[in-house]
């Protein structure tokens, strides 16, 4: 779906487009956990779930990955999934640092809600680090936590997330 307004666009990502994922998550995750995780965590992170074999076992498992344009450049990544025929789950929302605070994650999330909603979708949850300022983004857009919780993700390393969600 295109935004004539912003010149944003969303396209639905396959798996030729693995690389542009990684690529633009090299551009986000650093700047965005380096001061909530350690190199190390981070590193592990990126490998569990951003290696090309961890991503192309995401689409294959039913993740659906969207990519965010601006004027024809790739500027974020999105992925979800159905749990159930009404609820689903979001993955991952990322933009770029440039164009954080400045409507391209609204727009990037109110077009996802959109195509989720046409599924039949009733519910939205997330997970996302307590210590994220994306918190605050979400909380606007109109999720509320649900519980707090610290998941497990081996090499001793844990998690620290919100489960945050959205009535549709």
């Amino acid at each position: 779906m295109s935004n004539p307004q912003t010149s944003y666009e969303v396209r639905t990502a396959s798996q030729a487009d693995i690389e542009l994922i990684r690529e633009l998550c090299m551009q986000v995750w650093p700047q965005t956990y380096s001061s909530i995780l350690t190199e190390e965590q981070l590193a592990y992170m990126l490998e569990w779930m951003y290696s090309p074999a961890s991503l192309a076992q995401q689409m294959n498992e039913g993740a659906t990955f969207l990519l965010l344009y601006q004027a024809q450049t790739p500027i974020g990544y999105a992925s979800y999934q159905a749990l159930q025929a009404d609820h689903f789950k979001l993955h991952k929302l990322y933009v770029l640092p440039h164009v954080q605070g400045k409507g391209a994650g609204r727009i990037f999330l109110t077009d996802l809600l959109q195509r989720i909603k046409e599924l039949g979708a009733h519910t939205l949850e997330l997970q996302v680090n307590r210590y994220n300022k994306a918190v605050g983004f979400y909380h606007q857009m109109g999720f509320t936590i649900r519980e707090t919780a610290d998941i497990e993700i081996g090499n001793g390393f844990y998690m620290n997330d919100y489960i945050m969600q959205i009535a549709l």
